[in-house]
């Protein structure tokens, strides 16, 4: 699609400021119940979800051009794309879809030469190295050293494990792909691994607005599994777990996809994978935004948009609606439930209401100030809540809790659910 198929969008955003808080009925408190970072950080209607549709339609309409505006490109690229104000805005307006306007205003910035200086090295890394860590691709497969796992470049295995870029090559975070492939193997699963054949799943430079790197590493890792004969996918990744599972099919990958909590969870109900061990710990879980709300699958659709008088906007036939509904919210849950001795109590914005890690959208690279305020935030719900730790499933946001731990002067621990699991074996 384009950014001109997005007019509807824009010109139907009444400024009700849905985008900017969590759903009313949802609302525990006035300190936890926004739910922009964005504009809660900005505090300029400019970066909120439908001040950023209103520049929009005045760039389509030729208003104003890239040159009438200095801080154009941070209004559109300070915001993680957690995809918050698409879900709140769904509660009333269910055609309305800022989150996919939003990001085609990315890619056209992008065709337009319009790019974030901040992006660039990152970018280029990509193209060069195949990941967005800013490191060499010989080093992608030393995470697994020693694990005598499968090399599904060399010999065939049924589910492929895709670690992805931050877990490959954040050393502090390897124990976390080496347990998941270290249970699935205990449990009898046939599995492998692409080492350091393995490439980025593209999904951060697509957020960044980068379609055409994201369309190149989508076809060579659907072509590299399909050479490899796996059949089925899973990956300790969610920004992985949402390119494959809702990007992905797209372009006509027919792949099983799993998040290792999904998969695991089962393992555990079939008694694959028993526990032994008490884990004495109160710990509340973090949503990551695409395993939650983002983490839907694909739903194939063809149809056109009309308007009934032409006031009234229909698709025909009904489009899906992703609302965040079906993410994987229940399967981290009853893992974390299922571990003898420990206690999990929730926060006030959680599941498809959860707010963001910061970490998304280009601005842990671009604007680290913002993306540890973010962090830091999730972090003051999470404490609120008495935990001794907070849970998550997703590198980028255990990375980003840590830092704004250690920059703040916090006292919270932070597990990967896997961690967890191990330690109760």
């Amino acid at each position: 699609m384009a950014i001109e198929d997005y007019r509807s969008t824009m010109e139907r955003c009444s400024r009700c400021s849905y985008c900017k808080w969590i759903p009313f009925a949802h609302v525990k408190s006035w300190r936890f119940a926004k739910g922009c970072p964005s504009i809660e950080y900005n505090k300029f209607h400019a970066y909120s979800a439908g001040g950023r549709l209103a520049v929009a339609l005045s760039l389509l309409d030729g208003r104003f051009d890239y040159s009438d505006s200095d801080s154009l490109l941070d209004i559109f690229y300070k915001c993680q794309m957690c995809g918050l104000c698409d879900i709140s805005d769904k509660i009333c307006r269910y055609t309305m879809e800022p989150l996919e306007a939003l990001r085609e205003i990315r890619f056209k910035l992008i065709e337009d030469g319009q790019l974030l200086p901040q992006h660039m090295p990152v970018i280029d890394n990509l193209r060069k190295e195949d990941n967005m860590m800013m490191k060499s691709k010989t080093e992608r497969g030393k995470w697994a050293d020693g694990l005598d796992v499968k090399d599904v470049t060399q010999e065939s295995a049924e589910v492929v494990f895709h670690a992805g870029c931050r877990f490959s090559y954040d050393e502090e975070l390897w124990k976390i792909p080496r347990t998941a492939v270290t249970l699935l193997k205990n449990a009898g699963v046939d599995v492998g691994i692409m080492g350091k054949d393995e490439n980025c799943c593209g999904v951060r430079a697509y957020n960044m607005g980068y379609r055409g790197e994201f369309t190149k590493y989508a076809e060579n890792n659907i072509e590299a599994w399909t050479t490899a004969g796996v059949k089925t996918v899973v990956t300790s990744c969610a920004d992985g777990y949402y390119a494959f599972k809702r990007l992905y099919p797209q372009l006509g990958s027919k792949f099983k996809v799993f998040h290792t909590v999904e998969f695991i969870n089962r393992l555990i109900k079939e008694g694959k994978i028993k526990f032994t061990k008490n884990v004495p710990i109160t710990v509340t879980y973090h949503d990551p935004c695409h395993l939650g709300r983002q983490g839907e699958p694909y739903i194939p659709w063809t149809g056109e948009e009309k308007k009934i008088r032409n006031q009234i906007v229909v698709r025909e036939p009904r489009k899906p609606r992703y609302n965040g509904l079906n993410g994987v919210y229940e399967p981290p849950r009853e893992m974390l439930k299922s571990i003898p001795g420990l206690e999990l109590v929730e926060m006030e914005r959680i599941r498809e209401y959860a707010w963001c890690c910061g970490a998304g959208g280009g601005v842990q690279e671009a604007y680290p100030e913002f993306s540890l305020w973010t962090a830091t935030e999730r972090i003051e719900e999470a404490k609120a809540t008495g935990a001794q730790a907070v849970v998550t499933a997703c590198g980028w946001c255990e990375r980003n809790f840590i830092d704004a731990i250690n920059e703040s002067g916090q006292k919270m621990k932070v597990y990967d659910i896997l961690e967890l699991v191990q330690q109760a074996l």
